[in-house]
């Protein structure tokens, strides 16, 4: 028998480590309009303090501090918030949010939502009442994890893909545990193949780790069968570190990671997701062509100067201006 999967942990921590590729991968225009050369800052105390009665425990919610791109100078709020399942109250619980906050804060706020369950037809996106003439509405991005190509999951090089393929195959694989162990395997792999580096993969693969339990006799075969595929790769990065346990070993080997990793570990994970921010630019702007300019944006390993290009490429206007900004950053 396979244990209950813990979905809120993973997601809480995900959104710490990972706030802007979060919003690369999932909210391109709210990433878009942040001016990621000015720090952010997570409020999570604050937030807590405006939190509904009732909400503790429903739901995995981020608010943090950000700079608007647009020339205005000014801080604005996103609170993000990872539902993993259907609750009819969850539209009007975003709103309660929203309120609060701006009451607090009187300051903009993007309210955003990632809908982790598994019930297609569930999409909450907005909520509002009309009483005579009085009309209250709030409408926020709301994306679904279902609604991601496995194979498009697959192949990005931006860290929360990996938390979404753990989430989804987790859910399918909710009563098949060799099915599970399988799914592990193949993400651990994956981690190698995408090019991550050592803090990266020992990071992501706490959270497939965390994801996709297993019962003991699997997991010690799991375990046995990373290890040799390390030694045949001859990168033994997860067996050579502190093996995660649940529990209060999670906790810990998380905080340890985070301390050990911060400066490489992030770095890099934040250039994957530059990199699938710039992908999504470059098709959506420029088509095939736009497409085939990837090669020459990966030449460039320097996460700030990959911001820097996201901000040009904003504002060119053909293909060839394009490539020649490109061409200047390399």
């Amino acid at each position: 028998m396979l244990p209950a999967s813990d979905f809120d942990g993973p997601w809480k921590d995900a959104l710490d480590l990972y706030f802007p590729e979060i919003l690369a991968f999932f909210f391109p225009a709210a990433f878009a309009g942040i001016d990621w050369s000015h720090s952010y800052e997570p409020l999570d105390k604050e937030l807590q303090q405006v939190a509904p009665a009732g909400s503790a425990g429903q739901a995995v919610d981020k608010l943090v501090q950000v700079r608007r791109r647009d020339g205005s100078d000014a801080w604005v709020l996103v609170h993000i918030e990872v539902q993993s399942q259907p609750d009819p109250d969850f539209a009007e619980r975003m709103f309660r949010y929203h309120a609060r906050l701006h009451d607090r804060f009187r300051r903009q706020i993007a309210s955003l939502a990632i809908l982790g369950d598994d019930r297609v037809s569930w999409r909450p996106s907005a909520f509002d009442y009309t009483l005579w003439d009085c009309t209250l509405s709030l409408n926020f991005p709301a994306i679904k994890l279902l609604d991601y190509d496995l194979a498009i999951l697959e192949s990005s090089t931006n860290p929360c893909a990996t938390v979404v393929l753990a989430h989804r195959l987790a859910q399918a694989t909710r009563r098949d545990p060799d099915g599970r162990m399988a799914a592990k395997l193949t993400l651990t792999r994956r981690l190698y193949q995408r090019g991550y580096g050592r803090e990266e993969i020992i990071q992501l693969y706490r959270f497939i780790d965390w994801l996709l339990r297993l019962p003991p006799d699997l997991e010690d075969e799991a375990w046995r069968q990373i290890k040799v595929f390390e030694e045949e790769q001859r990168m033994p990065y997860i067996t050579s570190a502190e093996r995660i346990g649940r529990a209060n070993g999670l906790a810990e080997g998380l905080a340890e990671g985070r301390a050990e990793g911060r400066a490489e570990g992030r770095a890099e994970g934040r250039a994957a997701g530059l990199f699938d921010a710039l992908g999504t630019v470059l098709r959506t702007r420029f088509g095939d062509g736009g497409e085939a300019l990837l090669p020459e944006v990966r030449q460039i390993a320097d996460a700030e100067r990959l911001q820097a290009l996201f901000a040009r490429l904003l504002t060119v206007n053909t293909l060839e201006q394009a490539r020649n900004t490109i061409a200047e950053f390399r």
